[in-house]
Order: C-alpha cells, then sequence, then structure tokens
C-alpha cells in the first residue's frame, strides 16, 4: 500500500523544525509528514529515517530553481557545505546574504517562500514517486547511484551523483569548466565553476570572504606558465587545490578550459572536441599527479562540461566526456570515475551509456 501523501502545512511546519534543528540532528524527532514522503520517494537502502529524510530534502532542493533559491534552501536546510551542523542563526544569516536583506526581512519574507518551494517540490516527488530519480544515500548525503557499462572487454562502474556539484563528499578531483582565460566567474552565480569557488572559498561566521584560494592559485598558476592576461589553447588544463572542499574530501579541482568567449558579446561557443580534448587532459594530470597525494588521488568527478552558458545539449557534452574517459577505462586505468548532474533528465543520459550513447557527439548545437 502506497504511503499517503503528506499535506502542504504539515510539510512545511516540519521542515521549520529540520531549519532549527540541522541535518545532523534529525535522529528522534518526530518528522512524519517528511518520514511519509521519503517512505514514497527514498529506497529503504538510504539507511537511518533521518538518513532519508535528508536525501529526501536535496533530491527536493535540487530541483528548485538554481541560483538564489536554491542556495537560499542549501543554507537555510543545513545543505550547503560545512553548514550540516551549523546552527540556525549562523545558517539564516548565510541564507539572508543570498538576497542581500536583512536576517529580520529574510525571515519573515524570503524564508517562508524558500520552505514552500520545497515542500512543493517533495509533494511532487511524492505524489508521483516512479517519475522521480531512486536516490540512494552518498557519502555525504546527496544522492548517487552506479552505472555499470563495458570499456575495453571489461565492465567498469561509473557514480552517478544527482545533486548540486559543491555538495560532493570523499572524490579526489572535481573537473570545473572554465573559459579560455580561466576568469573565474562571480561566486554568486549559479554555474558548476561559481559554485566550486564559493563552496571551496573560507567564510566568517556572518559569510563574509576571508580568503579566496582557488581564484588565487589559479592566478598564481597563470603567471607561472606564461599565459597571464591572454588565452590558453581549448582543452588546456589547470589544476589547483580545493580550499574549504577539502573539508568534504574533494582535494583538487582541475580547470577545464573548453569556453571560446564570442567576441563583443557575453557569450561563449564550446566544441564537443574541446571537452573531449579537455577530459583526456583531465585525465592525464590525474595520473601526472595522483602519487604526490597522501592517500594517492584515485577518483576523478565530470559535470556535463560546455551544457551551461557553453549551449551544449547535455547529450552531445556527456557523448564528448565519455569519449575520452571510456577511451582510458579500455586502457586498463583503474581511475574511480564519477558524473554530476542537476536534472534526472541528464542522470537518465548517463544511465544510457551502457546502451551506447549513439552519434551525439558528432552534433553541433544550433545556432
Amino acid at each position: 500500500m502506497a504511503a499517503p501523501v503528506p499535506d502542504p502545512a504539515s510539510l512545511v511546519s516540519e521542515l521549520k523544525e529540520v531549519r532549527r534543528a540541522g541535518p545532523v540532528r534529525l535522529r528522534g524527532r518526530a518528522l512524519p509528514a517528511l518520514e511519509s514522503a521519503a517512505d514514497a520517494v527514498v529506497p529503504s537502502t538510504a539507511g537511518t529515517t533521518g538518513a532519508a529524510v535528508e536525501s529526501l530534502l536535496r533530491l527536493a532542493v535540487s530541483q528548485l530553481d538554481a541560483g538564489t533559491l536554491r542556495t537560499a534552501a542549501e543554507y537555510t536546510l543545513g545543505l550547503a557545505p560545512g553548514t550540516r551542523d551549523r546552527p540556525a542563526s549562523e545558517r539564516r544569516a548565510r541564507a539572508a546574504e543570498v538576497y542581500r536583506v536583512s536576517v529580520e526581512r529574510f525571515r519573515k519574507d524570503h524564508e517562508v517562500v524558500v520552505l514552500e518551494q520545497v515542500a512543493e517540490h517533495i509533494l511532487r516527488l511524492a505524489a508521483a514517486p516512479a517519475a522521480a530519480p531512486a536516490p540512494t544515500a552518498g557519502p555525504g548525503g546527496g544522492t548517487h547511484r552506479t552505472v555499470r557499462c563495458p570499456a575495453g572487454g571489461r565492465q567498469v562502474e561509473l557514480t552517478l551523483h544527482v545533486h548540486p556539484v559543491d555538495l560532493l563528499r570523499e572524490v579526489d578531483v572535481v573537473v570545473s569548466p572554465s573559459n579560455l582565460h580561466f576568469a573565474l566567474p562571480e561566486p554568486y552565480k549559479s554555474s558548476v565553476a561559481a559554485s566550486l569557488r564559493r563552496a571551496s572559498a573560507r567564510h566568517g561566521v556572518t559569510g563574509d570572504v576571508l580568503a579566496d584560494p582557488v581564484q588565487d592559485e589559479l592566478r598564481a598558476w597563470a603567471a607561472e606558465h606564461g599565459v597571464a592576461g591572454r588565452a590558453v589553447r581549448p582543452g588546456t588544463v589547470a589544476a589547483t587545490g580545493s580550499g574549504a572542499l577539502v573539508e568534504q574530501g574533494v582535494r583538487r579541482i582541475y580547470h577545464a578550459a573548453v569556453a571560446v568567449p564570442r567576441a563583443g558579446t557575453n557569450d561563449y561557443d564550446v566544441l564537443p572536441t574541446d571537452v573531449t580534448r579537455a577530459a583526456a587532459r583531465a585525465l592525464a594530470v590525474l595520473a601526472e599527479e595522483h602519487r604526490r597525494f597522501d592517500p594517492p588521488l584515485r577518483s576523478i568527478c565530470f559535470p556535463l562540461l560546455g551544457s551551461g552558458r557553453g549551449g551544449l545539449p547535455h547529450e552531445v557534452s556527456l557523448a564528448a566526456v565519455w569519449a575520452a574517459v571510456e577511451a582510458e577505462l579500455a586502457r586498463g586505468a583503474q581511475w574511480e570515475v564519477h558524473f554530476v548532474v542537476r536534472t534526472p533528465e541528464a542522470a537518465a543520459l548517463v544511465e544510457r551509456i551502457p546502451a551506447g550513447l549513439g552519434p551525439a557527439h558528432d552534433r553541433r548545437p544550433a545556432g
């Protein structure tokens, strides 16, 4: 018998309780509406009730509009990196900064909207669980699944994450798309590179940025390689540390130059061949430096490079990345390969890899 769909008012009330407690203090709390929704959406393998509720929350928040709404929800509910055990007042202050309003105004206005939107997406998931991605509890509570596929005459396992990139846990290297100048976007934006910049920064208790280490390291890399102030070749990869993300087990960020600025505009062009070249180079950099670390680097995570402002359709980007990954794994490489996506539709494409992606990488986006 299917679990009853909870009513919106009960969900919002319980989300307020989660906001006060934070994810690390859910065990033992009475959250019947959220637990009912989690029973419908999250597999029993998610672990404890608290873990199942947290997985449900991460899944619902991941489907909010990218940008201020999603970011504020992550801070409010303690789902943003480094906030799971932070006091409710601190998380509220950070969420208020996202909207650039006072804490009091955020509490009375924006926070209500944020929690109502999360509740709405929980209701959608609970009402149609068969259409929702089947999450499991990952190392950091996010959703992930295993995709088994052939490569070079053997079966390999890929790990697919369906959540924001800055919620990754215990993955040694994450690949970040970049333009040819390695100019990072402003941290308040919603792209992969902006999310990683925001998550890697060191913040004070009020959310003020105390240090921006990835930006500093990228500038140092450009100066060291004699490319400061000018473009690199498409497919170039710059390796930096991960700043505050090291606390989540992410130790390196590989910045992949794939976006070619279009003269006279704010737009970019991305070629699938450059995405393949960048993915192959990222794997080569991993091979070059993995033994310099203790323990050695072993895992690497790819987003769908060039599928944001670069304009590549998801299937084109995936095919271009997979061309490099498959070639590496077919040669016998033992890397643990991960993909991270934001939507169920993109996740479904990754899950099609075992059946073959077809000629998607040969197609160019219109315009």
